[in-house]
């Protein structure tokens, strides 16, 4: 019996991957280094602490991942400042129906909890939720399982009996990790052969999650 559905946000709940995906290239271009969308759909997702070796692999030590990333964390900020957060289809409805069902819910996103809070109150699903999990709360972000395990403790149910909403591999891996049902709603990828083994259903929105609760 599914208890809670746990969500990821960016890409998931709002429409932001896509503007990450572009200012990520755009802030390493600026650097001098060639980015590009496959590059930026590596790193969907995937805490920082791991980010910054990985990137550093491919284009070197000479990589600033902390100068860059802050750029596009601030080529970000203007954009929603200018043009605000688009929520991702029915995100309303399906939040609304859980709660119908007595269903928990909760956001587990690699960003931090300061701009998680903004997004989701910007948007206004804010108080929708019952617990906002942050990756940068716990040892290991995502791909490892620690924000998806700190989630289901935080609102008191197991693993086993919560849904995960992912839209990228890393965090598909780190809900399967945690031992939960993973749905994937894709964003900019469709899954990959190894992510779809992972995954109990996929579906075009968000509201694909009626047919399985």
């Amino acid at each position: 019996m599914i208890k809670a559905v746990i969500f990821d946000m960016d890409g998931v709940l709002i429409e932001t991957e896509k503007w990450l995906n572009i200012y990520w290239q755009q802030a390493a271009k600026e650097a001098g280094f060639y980015f590009t969308r496959e590059h930026g759909l590596a790193i969907r997702s995937l805490a920082t602490k791991y980010t910054g070796p990985y990137l550093q692999k491919i284009f070197g030590p000479e990589f600033d991942y902390e100068a860059i990333r802050a750029r596009r964390k601030q080529l970000m900020k203007e954009h929603i400042e200018k043009n605000g957060i688009e929520k991702k289809p029915d995100v309303d409805e399906i939040l609304d129906y859980l709660r119908s069902k007595n269903i928990k819910t909760a956001v587990a996103t690699a960003t931090d909890p300061e701009r998680t809070k903004q997004y989701l109150t910007q948007i206004g699903i804010y108080d929708k939720f019952d617990q906002l999990v942050s990756a940068t709360t716990v040892e290991n972000g995502k791909p490892e399982p620690d924000v998806y395990l700190y989630a289901c403790e935080q609102i008191g149910e197991k693993p086993k009996d919560c849904i995960a909403v992912e839209d990228s591999p890393n965090g598909i891996l780190s809900a399967y990790r945690a031992g939960l049902s993973v749905v994937m709603v894709p964003d900019l990828a469709e899954p990959d052969e190894e992510t779809a083994k992972l995954l109990y259903a996929i579906f075009d929105t968000l509201a694909g999650l009626k047919t399985i609760i």
